[in-house]
């Protein structure tokens, strides 16, 4: 089997209300969740095309300041503290090491800005765990697009076995089903275990 995973949410940790709100106790009377909703724009707007590499940090910091009226420090220290938080979760990790030693090819498809994944690249072990994979931010496409599952395929292979993907937004499972591979929602690695076995099956 192919399968594909989204990282942030998926194999790395991705709070982004927890982690505002470690960032802001001054906005302690504000909920962390309609912060980081202003502040993420569910992954379109501004951090949109951070994610999709055609803005930098210091501009999508300035964007966001501006469009939201927050201090333009605070905003960067959000920004700055991205890749901390994306730290590998334990379960996932273990997930990928049952996959890959029972044979089947793993590849990654992630929307992530490219300083985020230059970072990511030099503190993990990427090349032990997938074959191949694809950031946003290099392929200047993000998810749920359809552009970028079209290169993701012909990246991976265009395998005549097709690609099975573990993402934790709907949208983005929708959007992959749409380009011909199978989805699978990601709650937990119990879960993805679980629905990978009935794939196999």
């Amino acid at each position: 089997m192919n399968i594909v995973f989204d990282l942030g949410g998926v194999l790395l940790r991705w709070r982004p209300a927890e982690l505002i709100a470690s960032l802001w106790p001054q906005h302690a009377g504000i909920p962390a969740q309609t912060l980081a909703a202003e502040f993420f724009q569910a992954n379109g707007g501004d951090w949109g095309l951070f994610d999709q590499g055609l803005i930098d940090a210091a501009t999508v910091a300035a964007r966001i300041a501006l469009r939201t009226g927050w201090p333009l420090a605070e905003v960067a220290q959000v920004v700055a503290a991205g890749p901390d938080e994306l730290q590998p979760l334990p379960d996932t990790v273990a997930l990928i090491e049952e996959l890959k030693g029972a044979g089947h090819r793993l590849f990654f498809l992630s929307n992530m800005p490219l300083p985020y994944a230059d970072l990511l690249e030099d503190r993990l072990p990427f090349e032990q765990w997938f074959e191949a994979g694809v950031f946003s931010s290099r392929v200047k496409h993000s998810k749920p697009g359809r552009q970028i599952y079209r290169i993701a395929s012909a990246r991976f292979g265009n395998s005549s076995q097709g690609y099975v993907f573990l993402d934790d937004h709907p949208a983005n499972i929708s959007a992959a089903i749409a380009q011909g591979w199978q989805g699978l929602l990601f709650t937990s690695a119990a879960q993805a275990r679980r629905d990978i076995a009935a794939l196999l099956a």
